[in-house]
């Protein structure tokens, strides 16, 4: 296999600098290369970072140019099979994620009209009753890891819920999401274990049809193969855990270090809604996103884009480009202009956006009303973040707090 090129002054897509700083990572980025830059992916695989806030709209709004279709890529040949980041830029697969077109407009509306349906009373009760549950197996303890315990495990649960999934087969679930999305040596693997239990959901839904998010794939008139459903569930729980728990996990943190929001620890309701859309700016859970295929040559930001080049969405740098945020203050208010759930037609659907919102909120809201001490247990230059490009999320989040008495029988 032949070496791909590689443009010169290509920045690696990994490294400690996505954990430490990635802010100050964009800006030199941007500083030197301009609002389009040349990456380089695992094995050596070259690619652009999109870092410009309107060079974003731009590629998302035109997906006839930068299409989603990856069989446009023109790298496949120097792809081996087992390439860990396969399952977040993989070859065109059955999912929405990859389709174009009419026939993505008619999938896109089944999936939101499936959420649609989810009764948000519903929603809310069960990210209560989630959370409580969690929260009883550690409130005793005085201390604990906010997102091995709490943070990583919500989302997962609430979506498997809501999907169709039983309680017992929606936990194990979160372990194969995570090691599919940080993109390492078990993300194929992590693939293939969700894949298993999202055909066995569906052929569980066929035999004993529910009231849940699932059957209402199965049952659109859209007819929709049992191969695309699976797809496309596999594509909802991922985009809908990760992105979530560190949603949690983000300003939870921002919460507990930054005393514009202390507050909110004492039970203010306004404090939390204000963090979470301050971490959507400046420290939005998805970093990058995989991606676009230029349909044919063009140029963007000054660059030659050839036809076949991939175009990776950067989410992050793009809220941060100095051009939209002429001031670098921090946007804690309600301006909703960042790009956190991307844009265009691919744009993360409403209703799933909205459901993201109330299970973040809802877990942090449980948290602080059971635990309205808590506190880091750690100096805050000592937290880390997950070694991931496409996603920002801490490794542990430590605190201690009052022990309290689980609630058991009590809710």
């Amino acid at each position: 296999m032949t070496q791909c090129p590689v443009p010169h002054g290509s920045v690696p897509l990994s490294g400690p600098r996505f954990q430490t700083d990635p802010v100050q990572l964009y800006r030199d980025m941007r500083r030197d290369q301009g609002s389009v830059a040349p990456v380089v992916l695992d094995g050596g695989i070259p690619a652009w970072l999109i870092l410009g806030y309107r060079e974003l709209h731009q590629v998302t709004n035109d997906p006839v140019l930068f299409s989603r279709d990856s069989d446009l890529w023109n790298q496949w040949e120097h792809i081996p099979d087992d390439w860990p980041l396969l399952p977040m830029i993989g070859r065109k697969q059955p999912s929405i994620l990859y389709t174009v077109g009419e026939r993505h407009t008619v999938r896109a509306a089944m999936i939101s009209n499936a959420l649609e349906a989810v009764d948000p009373f519903a929603l809310k009760r069960y990210a209560e009753e989630f959370a409580d549950d969690l929260i009883d197996g550690f409130c005793s303890t005085g201390r604990t890891d906010i997102i091995a315990a709490y943070a990583m495990l919500l989302p997962a649960r609430v979506l498997a819920k809501i999907y169709g999934f039983s309680d017992e087969v929606g936990g194990p679930l979160v372990g194969a999401l995570n090691d599919m999305i940080d993109g390492r040596e078990r993300a194929l693997a992590g693939q293939q274990h969700l894949g298993g239990a999202m055909f066995q959901l569906l052929a569980d839904k066929h035999a004993e049809p529910g009231d849940d998010v699932a059957t209402r794939m199965l049952e659109d008139p859209g007819g929709f193969t049992d191969e695309e459903v699976a797809q496309d569930l596999m594509v909802m729980m991922a985009a809908g855990h990760q992105p979530t728990a560190d949603w949690m996990g983000n300003s939870l943190r921002l919460m507990l270090t930054d005393d514009r929001f202390a507050a909110s620890l004492s039970g203010g309701r306004h404090s939390v809604a204000e963090a979470m859309n301050e971490v959507l700016w400046e420290d939005t859970p998805t970093q990058n996103v995989a991606g676009r295929w230029a349909s044919r040559d063009t140029h963007l930001g000054g660059r030659h884009i050839r036809a076949g080049d991939l175009l990776l969405l950067g989410i992050a740098a793009a809220n941060g480009d100095p051009q939209v945020r002429t001031d670098g203050s921090a946007l804690t208010g309600g301006n909703n202009a960042f790009l956190s759930f991307g844009h265009g037609e691919h744009r993360c659907p409403f209703p799933a956006q909205e459901t993201a919102e109330v299970i973040a909120r809802t877990g942090i809201e449980v948290l602080l009303d059971r635990l309205p001490d808590v506190d880091l247990a750690v100096p805050e230059d000592q937290l880390t973040r997950r070694p991931s490009p496409w996603l920002r999320g801490l490794t542990e989040l430590p605190v201690h707090f009052t022990p309290t008495p689980a609630l058991g029988g009590q809710k």
